[in-house]
């Protein structure tokens, strides 16, 4: 969190179309703790991820959707598409 410092949690579902290159399930898992340190909101992150991903694998379709531990009683969910 870019206000109070505290990490925030997530499930990830990622979903991709490929094109020429396939991800590797532990170069994404190494690739997605980069983001471990990263200072933003809920949902920069997620577009952050998509956008990331999507300029990596180039891919014909990525959809990124992160479901956030509740905080403060608030439960978030956000998720990014980009397409060709």
């Amino acid at each position: 969190c870019p206000v109070t410092g505290q990490p925030d949690f997530a499930e990830l579902t990622i979903t991709y179309s490929p094109d020429e290159w396939l991800c590797e399930t532990k170069s994404l898992k190494l690739w997605l703790w980069s983001f471990r340190e990263t200072s933003k909101f809920n949902e920069a992150l997620t577009h952050a991820i998509a956008q990331k991903f999507w300029e990596t694998i180039k891919p014909v379709h990525v959809s990124v959707t992160s479901r956030f531990n509740t905080r403060g009683g608030i439960s978030v969910s956000t998720t990014a598409d980009i397409s060709i």
